[in-house]
């Protein structure tokens, strides 16, 4: 009798490290980074890591990404925020680079219980007028 811990489906098709590096560190579910990202921040995440280089780098343009994940170009600047807010993901025009997760040593992600709820609401606000103006310019 096989041990279901050991048991594999479709062991033809049993998941190996692709040459081009594209897994998920299961860290992101485990230490709960996934709970600091909304659906489209997951989404792109996810999208990120996927065409990412060994590296984490990926220079995929906004109309690209946009399209793929169906997001206005407002609505991918604000997904993109809130993951460098995160610290899952750097960001400096064109460049991407998903982060290394960090490791428990690491204080540079804030446990979710610590945010502090008036600045988060406060930077929301900044970020919510500064969109505002963008748009009014156009």
């Amino acid at each position: 009798m096989v041990s279901v811990s050991k048991r594999v489906l479709v062991p033809q098709r049993l998941r190996r490290v692709p040459p081009q590096f594209s897994w998920i560190d299961q860290r992101l579910v485990r230490a709960g980074f996934i709970d600091r990202c909304d659906p489209p921040a997951a989404a792109l995440y996810l999208f990120l890591v996927t065409v990412a280089d060994a590296r984490g780098l990926s220079y995929y343009g906004d109309a690209t990404i946009g399209r793929h994940l169906k997001l206005t170009p407002m609505q991918l600047s604000g997904t993109r925020e809130r993951l460098v807010q995160a610290d899952l993901i750097a960001f400096e025009a064109p460049l991407y680079q998903v982060l290394a997760l960090p490791t428990d040593t690491d204080a540079t992600v804030p446990s979710p219980a610590l945010v502090d709820r008036a600045e988060a609401r406060a930077q929301l606000q900044r970020l919510r007028e500064q969109l505002r103006s963008r748009r009014d310019q156009l």
